[in-house]
């Protein structure tokens, strides 16, 4: 008996290592497939009480009819263009700031860690009142740039938090010799620190790519001409006009889900395969 527990603990130990994953991504999977089956039952329908995971019969016109009844089209363009130039500026102000807390002094770097952890702890909620305030203030209200602004800062705590300890793995003695070279920081920043960085670069594009993209309250808040309108906003819009129709809700969502799913699956072999600041940490 012991011997058979010796023999087969390998065999079983590679049978968890992919079945465990396996029930993951299941577990991820279902609710997309449910929602994609319930955008193709016939318009009108409520949710079916038990699990369906074919409708009968399949109604793919469902998503050419939430086109007629909302200017999609118009909201994807607007989203394209928010997140288009909010990603980009938020990994670059993201960047500069890890990059710089992380040529801190050691003391002075712990204080600035600690508030910006501290600054993760404050709710969201607490910031609408005084970013519409100056907003207003600005006078850029009902523009993208409302929507835009944040990346400035880095769009949140956490995405410079992530660059700085991305930073401060790699040694020291990298930067110290390329400003003995004669490098100045943005040469330093842009040759040397984020070529180091792909992995985090790939993370927090992501993760800004999903803030943006499926951003609700910020275009609620900022925005009043419906031209101007968001891809969440106009699923909202299609709630407003028939709140029973679930096929149509589902078949929006779908519209609205496809891109960061076809994000996710391109870019999830990239973590697995990128080693080049392993190699710089000699880990």
């Amino acid at each position: 008996m012991r011997a058979w527990r010796v023999a087969g603990w390998p065999a079983l130990r590679r049978v968890l290592r992919h079945l465990v994953p396996l029930v993951v991504a299941l577990a991820f999977l279902l609710p997309l497939y449910w929602m994609l089956a319930g955008s193709l039952r016939q318009p009108g329908l409520p949710p079916p009480r038990e699990v369906e995971w074919l409708p009968h019969p399949v109604t793919p016109s469902n998503y050419g009819l939430i086109f007629d009844l909302v200017p999609l089209v118009q909201y994807a363009g607007n989203s394209i263009v928010v997140t288009a130039i909010a990603v980009p500026v938020t990994l670059v102000a993201a960047s500069w700031a890890g990059f710089a807390i992380a040529q801190l002094p050691r003391s002075a770097r712990r204080r600035v860690v600690i508030l910006s952890i501290g600054l993760l702890l404050v709710p969201i909620t607490a910031l609408w009142l005084t970013r519409y305030v100056l907003f207003t203030w600005a006078g850029i209200v009902d523009s993208y740039l409302a929507l835009i602004a944040p990346a400035l800062m880095g769009s949140s705590p956490l995405f410079v938090l992530l660059f700085y300890w991305t930073f401060r793995r790699v040694p020291g003695e990298i930067f110290e010799q390329a400003r003995l070279d004669g490098a100045t920081p943005i040469r330093v920043w842009a040759s040397i620190a984020m070529p180091l960085a792909g992995p985090t670069i790939v993370a927090v594009g992501v993760l800004a790519f999903l803030a943006y993209w499926s951003d609700f309250i910020n275009p609620l808040l900022y925005l009043k001409s419906q031209e101007l309108y968001t891809l969440p906003m106009g699923l909202r819009l299609l709630q407003q006009l028939d709140r029973t129709n679930w096929p149509l809700l589902m078949a929006g969502c779908v519209l609205i889900s496809a891109p960061t799913v076809v994000l996710f699956g391109f870019v999830q072999r990239y973590f697995l395969r990128d080693s080049r600041i392993i190699g710089v940490h000699g880990r």
